[in-house]
């Protein structure tokens, strides 16, 4: 099974492939009782639900990954960013949605890209930030990033973004991920006018 994945990962049907197991995953984790780390599809039922329930037409999301996010969310936002580090993924996510003129695939550091995002928004955006950047090809996560990315976001100048992190809630504290109960301290203490909580395995800024 894990030749075919890499066999796939090497040609367009991937990401087909990937939607395709979001049923069979979402089904599983029901009857494992819902561990900490929800399935994808339940990462978009919460995208789109925070979106819709605070009215943000904008998503700005690090690591595309094969674009699974984006085609979840597509018809849901005005427009969406999508910050991808690995170049080869990146360049796919431009040939998959360059039909889609306010889909924008941005290449390189999200570090460095976020501010850059922030500074002609205008109105609340929705961030969906990785913890776990990387980690699966081997480059782990670096806490100062996603803190560095944080300070960004909630000091902007529009204030009201909500903030949805994945991974940091099972990975606390592995490989590089920040640990949950640090990061929430980190955010009170700097941010006291946000209120954080974790929402089915995932840490939601709000």
């Amino acid at each position: 099974m894990k030749s075919l994945r890499r066999l796939l990962r090497r040609t367009r049907f991937y990401p087909a492939y990937k939607r395709l197991g979001h049923y069979p995953d979402f089904f599983y984790w029901k009857l494992r009782g819902q561990p900490p780390r929800p399935p994808h599809l339940v990462k978009q039922q919460l995208v789109k639900r925070y979106a819709r329930e605070r009215g943000l037409r904008v998503l700005v999301e690090t690591g595309t990954y094969y674009g699974e996010m984006i085609d979840a969310a597509k018809n849901d936002f005005a427009e969406i960013f999508s910050i991808e580090f690995d170049s080869r993924l990146a360049a796919a996510a431009h040939q998959r949605f360059a039909r889609l003129p306010h889909v924008h695939i941005l290449e390189g550091s999200s570090e460095a890209l976020i501010p850059q995002v922030l500074a002609p928004l205008t109105q609340p955006a929705l961030f969906w930030l990785d913890a776990g950047y990387c980690a699966w090809n081997g480059n782990f996560a670096d806490s100062s990033r996603l803190l560095n990315e944080l300070s960004a976001i909630l000091s902007n100048r529009v204030r009201n973004h909500v903030v949805l992190i994945d991974d940091v809630v099972p990975f606390s504290g592995l490989d590089g991920t920040p640990d949950v109960r640090d990061l929430e301290h980190h955010i009170l203490q700097r941010f006291p006018g946000r209120e954080v909580r974790v929402d089915t395995g995932i840490l939601v800024i709000v």
